[in-house]
């Protein structure tokens, strides 16, 4: 895996959020590396849940706890003396943050705030990283590719905490980390989509209940435009940003991470190719429900990290709906989903799993 399990065999890793989405599929990916896992974050609130699924509980140190609980979360560093830090914990859903601000706020603000005492104040961290997302952006909704230089101002209470949490970390990289003890980094990332994400007022999962039930897929907004990709485009990144920095400091800085522009489709296409993936006779209805104010239109420019690492992503939009349909029918029809989330992880990767 391009160097990764050589450098990530044997480290201890601490991921908050590891029961969310992302943080499942990264600490799958982390174990298979030989990677020593600790994952804090709240209980699973879906049902199903794919921590559950992919079999987690067996195969890391499994914390429950609230990011906003500071001194849990110190005795968790103290236990575990993690070397590299990966901070998913979040309230990660734009409608929800319109009915709870506060915890919005106090969960994305001042959990990042708790994580980053942690790791100031213990010396074993190397290299943490922040992952935000690409709503961080002032966004007027133009056609344009917003650079990591661009201004921070999320809209919503979502995505104006997650630039809050942007801005905590520049601070404290600058205030407590500029003697290069820990490497600190942000990643802003698009749209993800991918097997085992059953959050609600995400277009894939609701396009995946209603075809699984026989239902006309709603689509609430299908002209917006978003930077889709496969979940595993953007932890691979993670993976490669907190190794490069844990190996050399100078690799610290703000990344973004999205598709290419010919992946950055409206939510009607996504639908649309939902749809011929799944087959059965799927199809969509465009019904908008009057709905809290969200973006119609947002796009990265990922030519920082493209130069940087070379990196580039590995799976076009319409591959990425054909690997999720794919996960999907595996949970439906019982098939072992640890299996399955494997053998993507090698085929994304070039190589199986272990």
């Amino acid at each position: 895996m391009n160097g990764l399990k050589e450098f990530y065999n044997g480290k201890k890793i601490l991921v908050t959020g590891h029961t969310g989405f992302k943080g499942s599929w990264l600490c799958r990916i982390l174990t298979g590396l030989g990677a020593r896992v600790t994952g804090y974050a709240l209980e699973p609130d879906a049902d199903p849940a794919l921590f559950y699924l992919a079999g987690l509980e067996r195969r890391i140190h499994n914390v429950y706890g609230d990011v906003r609980d500071s001194e849990h979360l110190r005795q968790v560093f103290e236990e575990t003396q993690p070397e590299i830090v990966f901070h998913l914990a979040a309230q990660p859903i734009v409608r929800t943050s319109y009915e709870k601000p506060v915890y919005t706020y106090e969960t994305n603000v001042m959990g990042t705030v708790n994580v980053l005492e942690c790791v100031r104040q213990w010396p074993s961290v190397r290299s943490f990283l922040n992952v935000t997302t690409d709503k961080v952006y002032l966004n007027r909704e133009c056609d344009y590719g917003y650079r990591e230089d661009d201004p921070l101002d999320g809209y919503d209470p979502y995505s104006n905490s997650k630039s809050c949490s942007e801005l905590v970390t520049h601070s404290y990289a600058r205030s407590f980390f500029s003697d290069g003890r820990c490497a600190v980094s942000t990643a802003r990332a698009g749209n993800v989509i991918g097997g085992g994400d059953f959050s609600r007022d995400r277009i894939i999962p609701d396009c995946i209940r209603a075809a699984s039930e026989g239902r006309q897929i709603i689509v609430r907004n299908p002209d917006s435009i978003r930077p889709y990709q496969h979940v595993l485009e953007p932890l691979a990144v993670y993976l490669l940003i907190a190794m490069r920095q844990y190996e050399d400091g100078a690799y610290a800085g703000y990344y973004n991470v999205g598709p290419d522009d010919a992946d950055c489709v409206t939510t009607g296409r996504l639908a649309d190719l939902f749809c011929e993936a799944w087959g059965d006779g799927a199809s969509w209805l465009d019904r908008s429900d009057g709905g809290p104010h969200e973006a119609a239109l947002l796009k990265l420019d990922c030519g920082k990290i493209k130069e940087t690492f070379g990196w580039k992503p590995r799976l076009q939009v319409n591959e990425a709906v054909v690997w999720t349909v794919e996960w999907a029918k595996a949970w439906l029809s019982g098939a072992d989903l640890e299996k399955v989330m494997d053998a993507q992880i090698g085929r994304f990767f070039g190589q199986e799993q272990d």
